[in-house]
């Protein structure tokens, strides 16, 4: 059955739910790919965890600014543009994210709800106090440069990226607000997520079993169940515009 554009048009609370395809289509590379995947050179327990960074922080911060320089060089995509377009069209939008750049706030959305921290908001190592001095731009020609991260003036320590690692748990405050609104929406967007990663990957089983539609755009197809569950195969940058002209005409 096809996803009928009414059902956004007619929509009370749509949860737009993000994943690594939609910063994808902007030029940044994604965790999982085959060919372009960021574990291509380094296993992940040499850089994103806490044990990674008390062995070899000046490696772990370099490579997180490598990261952050794509993300600085990355312009949002029409997918980013349609969905802060969307929340001028609907009674209300919650928009979780999993994506750590900020390319959806540079779109014009506002209030996102990141799930896996950000590049944005660097901390302190030791005690977690907020990094709020300005970073330079990062001068990281490739993978692997070693940089040794700045210092906390509270105490010393060392920064650390703002972003989940592996084996820490997601922002509680995040994660609670996310499935607050899976549980009240009506429309759930899933859009360029594999659906994998817990317990992220709940958001969506949560606003199907309390009675929301949910569509899911995905380049490649999605494991349908349900007869509220909808999928779209291919680019959420196409999909995503063409979506908003057949609900708003626009």
């Amino acid at each position: 059955m096809e996803f009928n554009a009414d059902r956004l048009r007619e929509a009370r609370h749509v949860v737009v739910f993000t994943g690594a395809g939609v910063s994808a289509e902007s030029g940044i590379p994604t965790f999982r790919d085959a060919l372009t995947g960021l574990w291509e050179r380094f296993d992940p327990a040499e850089l994103a965890t806490a044990d990674a960074f008390r062995r070899d922080p000046a490696l772990v911060w370099g490579w997180y600014e490598w990261r952050r320089r794509k993300a600085l060089q990355a312009q949002p995509n029409p997918a980013h543009r349609a969905i802060a377009e969307l929340a001028r069209w609907v009674p209300k939008l919650t928009l979780v994210t999993q994506n750590v750049d900020d390319l959806h706030e540079r779109a014009g959305s506002r209030d996102v709800l990141h799930l896996h921290g950000s590049l944005s908001a660097p901390r302190c190592f030791a005690c977690a106090r907020p990094y709020r001095q300005a970073l330079p731009v990062p001068d990281v020609p490739e993978v692997g440069a070693r940089i040794e991260p700045p210092r906390c003036p509270h105490c010393n320590g060392k920064i650390r990226p703002g972003v989940v690692w592996f084996g820490e748990a997601l922002p509680e405050k995040a994660l609670r607000e996310a499935f607050a609104a899976a549980r009240d929406c009506d429309l759930l967007l899933s859009v360029g997520t594999s659906g994998v990663v817990q317990p992220a990957a709940q958001i969506p089983l949560i606003a199907q079993e309390n009675g929301a539609t949910v569509l899911h755009i995905n380049p490649q197809p999605v494991l349908l169940g349900g007869e509220r569950v909808f999928g779209l195969v291919g680019k959420a940058g196409e999909i995503l515009p063409d979506l908003l002209r057949r609900a708003f005409g626009r």
